[in-house]
This record gives C-alpha cells, structure tokens and sequence, in this order.
C-alpha cells in the first residue's frame, strides 16, 4: 500500500483517523499500532512478525540496559554491553539476511565464474523477498537501544508504546529515520490542533503534487532512456537529469506526505530534506539530502568508527567507509557501493582540500552547478541496473 494509491487515500487513511479520533486517548497508541500493521502486513503478512520479533527484541534489550544502569560496577556494564551487543546483533543479522543475502550468493557465482571454476557455484532454488521497510524499522529500533545505552533517552516501560514506535505507518516504508528521543514525548503526550491537522493536509498535498505531477513523469522520461539499447549525449543526458528530478521528487514527496501524516495524528517529524540540488559542494549536499539518515550514518557510525578524532587519515577512512556503507544501505548492489564510494570520495577529497577546493574559488551559482554535475553523474550508478549498464550510460553522454 503506497501512500499515492487510491487504497490509502480513499480508504485506509479516512478509516484510521476515525479510528484514531473515536477511541479513548489512553487508546490511540494501540489503534494506531494495529493500523500500521495492518498497513505494513497488507501485501505480505507475513512480514509484520519479522518486525514484531525486532520490537520485542529491542523492547526487552531496552529494559535490560535500564536494569543494568541501576546495578554500580563491571556487572551493570556487562549487562548493558550484552544487551547492546544482542540488540544491535539481532536487527543487523535480519537486514544482512533479508537485504544481503541474494546479493552475497549472486556475487559469490560471479566471481567463482570469473575464474572458471564453474563447480564451485553455489546454486539454490531459494531467493530472498526483501521486506518493506526492514532498512528503516531495524535502524530505528536499534537507534532505541542505542540511545537507552548511552542514557540520551528514557527507556520505554510499556511495550504497546514502543510497538507504536517502531511500527508507525507514516513514515514506516521510506522514512524518514525517527530516533526515539525525537518523538519519546509525542508518544506520552501530543496535542492535536485544528491548524497542526491543516499543516498535515497541506503537507500531504504537496507531498502528493511532487510525486503524480513531477517524479511520475520525470521517472517515464528517465525509464525511457535507461532502459534504451543505446542513447545519443542529448538523450542520455535528458534522461539522466529526469532522473535526477526525478529521484529527488520521489523521496522528498514521500517524506513531506509522512511528516503531513504524522501531523494529522498530532506528531511533529524532523525534516528531511532542505533544497539539495541547491549545495554548493558534496559535503553541502549531505547537509540538505535526506537529512535523518545523513544524521544517523554521523551519529552511530561515522562517530563510532572515531569520526575525526583518530588522525586525517583515519577521518578520510571513515568518511568513505561511512559512504560506502551508506551506498550498500540504499540497494544490495556493487552499482550502490560504488555511488557511495564516490561521495565518500569527494566528502574526504573537499576535507583534504578545505578551502582551496578546486571548485571553491568559482562563483556561487557555478559551484552549485559543478556540485549538481557531480550528483547527476553519480545516479548513474544508483539507476543503472548493473555496471556495465552504468559504465555504457556514463560513456553515451560523451
């Protein structure tokens, strides 16, 4: 169910909020959790217990922290590192399995075919079905452990609470990322305001606008030319920046439609995208797009690994591992990988360069438009279905 279908709009949605009105206060975080299942399970439903096993894991992890920060010395910490560890093991372990798994056997028969050894495939009749929404429910719920680790945030008593959580449809398939300590409070208590429910509506108009008026049609466009045999340069690369407009639409639709949602049941999202396309340099760009997973990679993974404290060498190591990562977090495919390592690459290479970046010292309107050249020629690799594909995409715009 897409928040564009007739389904949602027309009946779905008028269905929940009337459920979520009707019903007592002290009732709301349970109606809405049963909707987001019924939401998330209606194509499949057997993915709903996938994602009820991650909350009861992190649910119970959560608890388990609390209950070792409450005993002083080494066996407190024990206990919240194994708590942390089972956590952070547990929902990794599920995405790796579920997102990974076709890509790690389809890569291994490449490469064992690459040498000839044709025996050594690894042929199987089973192929993983990715799950909706597993990348962003697993990162939100460890984030939950995460935080209760770190004491940034209160750890969640009542388990139909944190089920609301972690399941909540508008932002549930593609975002944004909500970490619990920016909605802890809106789970306890949120006001519902005629103008917040306004807001909400306009926002999904918008968000709605975007994406049957702009992505849509940028996408045909795109499609076209991706999917052709062979471009020209002036197809490629109309296709190439209809695409462009296209992937940027698409996304931020989705996110204004799930913060509009959000407002109509009375929470308050963080944005997730501020003007793009208008950065001046690659390391702008991480600044305005996609804001809750830029801020995610920063936080639990680019500060983890030691960010910018362990030496340059090791920050520009990180900051392409951090990249990478990200790329493989979008698709399970080396075309992904790539695409992150050549933003890794320009965000080490702009560090390394600070000021005498050799786009800099342009003019601003020109630096914007070298920074949207990089982006674009970047989604090559993202569209693109395989390398080769990219590879003779990229070698058409010449």
């Amino acid at each position: 169910m897409v928040f564009s279908s007739y389904l949602f709009l027309f009946y779905f949605l008028p269905l929940a909020l009337a459920l979520y009105y009707v019903v007592p206060a002290r009732l709301r975080a349970l109606i809405l959790t049963l909707l987001s299942y019924l939401f998330y399970g209606w194509a499949n439903p057997a993915f709903v217990g996938l994602m009820l096993f991650s909350t009861v894991v992190d649910y119970a992890m959560g608890l388990r922290i609390a209950a070792g920060q409450e005993r002083e010395g080494i066996v407190g910490r024990r206990m919240q590192r194994l708590a942390l560890t089972v956590s952070i093991v547990t929902n990794l372990a599920l995405l790796g399995f579920f997102k990974y798994a076709n890509f790690g056997i389809d890569s291994y028969n490449d490469l064992v075919a690459a040498f000839g050894w044709q025996d050594a495939r690894w042929e199987t009749l089973i192929r993983i079905t990715l799950p909706l929404g597993i990348s962003f429910y697993t990162f939100q719920s460890m984030s939950y452990t995460i935080d209760v680790f770190q004491e940034r945030a209160r750890p969640v008593k009542n388990f139909v609470t944190f089920a609301c959580y972690v399941s909540m449809f508008p932002q549930l398939v593609a975002g944004p990322i909500v970490r619990f300590r920016e909605v802890a409070q809106q789970l306890e208590e949120r006001t519902h305001t005629v103008t917040k429910f306004a807001r909400g509506a306009a926002f999904i108009s918008l968000g709605l606008a975007k994406k049957v008026l702009i992505a849509n049609p940028c996408g045909h466009i795109a499609d076209t030319c991706f999917d052709a045999g062979s471009v020209h340069a002036l197809e490629g690369w109309f296709g190439l920046f209809a695409y462009a407009f296209q992937i940027y639409f698409d996304f931020s639709a989705y996110s204004d439609m799930a913060i509009g949602l959000g407002l109509l049941l009375g929470f308050v999202y963080p944005k997730n995208f501020d003007s793009p396309y208008h950065a001046a340099s690659i390391t702008d760009f991480w600044r305005r797009w996609h804001l809750s997973l830029s801020h995610f990679l920063r936080d639990y993974l680019y500060i983890a690994l030691g960010g910018n404290r362990k030496g340059t060498a090791r920050t520009y190591a990180n900051l392409t591992l951090v990249m990478l990562i990200g790329g493989l977090w979008h698709g399970a495919s080396w075309n992904f990988v790539l695409w992150g390592g050549i933003h890794g690459g320009m965000l080490a290479l702009e560090r390394f360069q600070g000021k005498d970046s050799f786009y800099r010292h342009l003019p601003h309107g020109l630096r914007v438009g070298v920074t949207f050249l990089i982006v674009c020629l970047a989604w090559v690799f993202f569209r693109a279905e395989t390398l080769p594909q990219a590879w003779a995409y990229l070698m058409a715009l010449t």
